[in-house]
């Protein structure tokens, strides 16, 4: 059977990850009002005009197959705090098995910041992909001049591999048409144990803060 992408509800302690649709725009674009400061190379919409067209062109890549876009619900409000994605998915052995996938198109209210759940997020992300999908690694990248998200990357268990040049168009505001280099960061399989117990242990930590 060929393998097909989707992503099904991912549900943790902190935050729920749901497949995106319609429905979230409006949350999506009260998130995207909160504090911009950290989302400079980043796409993120603004207004409900510009979140409405986000999931649309976010559910246009899905029917390529090529996405599987989620909405990011923090649990104990029920409120959205952002989007992530898995993204790019490579069939290197076969069309039946899944070798490795991005994790991607990642942005989270300011709100939501520093609380777990992009942590709680990225566990659930990366367990699903290892754990039921099989998969042999997942990547992430950035903008390689964003350093605060170069930075929570490395801080869930990535490891740093390198900047491609030129490697895919720029979302920084301004830079429409432009290209970007994208330093590329990864997890294999052979890291993912060691990297889910660090995962597991930060994201126990938020329980016992104030």
């Amino acid at each position: 059977m060929t393998f097909q992408l989707e992503g099904p509800v991912l549900e943790g302690a902190y935050v729920r990850l749901e497949p995106l649709g319609p429905q979230h725009a409006d949350g999506l674009a009260a998130a995207a009002a909160e504090s911009r400061g950290s989302y400079s190379h980043t796409w993120v919409p603004r207004g409900i005009a510009e979140a409405e067209e986000y999931v649309r062109a976010q559910l246009e890549r899905q029917a390529t197959g090529r996405l599987a876009p989620y909405a990011q619900v923090r649990r104990a409000t029920g409120q959205v705090v952002g989007a992530t994605s898995y993204w790019e998915p490579r069939l290197w052995r076969g069309p039946d098995r899944l070798d490795a996938i991005e994790v991607g198109f990642t942005w989270l209210a300011a709100s939501a910041q520093g609380t777990g759940i992009n942590a709680e997020a990225k566990l659930l992300l990366f367990r699903h992909a290892f754990e039921t999908w099989g998969v042999a690694r997942v990547d992430l990248k950035t903008d390689a001049r964003n350093a605060r998200s170069r930075a929570a990357i490395e801080s869930v268990g990535a490891r740093f591999e390198g900047v491609l040049r030129n490697w895919s168009r720029s979302w920084a505001p301004g830079e429409d048409g432009k290209l970007r280099d994208s330093a590329i960061f990864s997890i294999t399989a052979d890291e993912w144990p060691d990297c889910r117990a660090r995962l597991e242990k930060r994201v126990a930590s938020y329980g016992t803060q104030p």
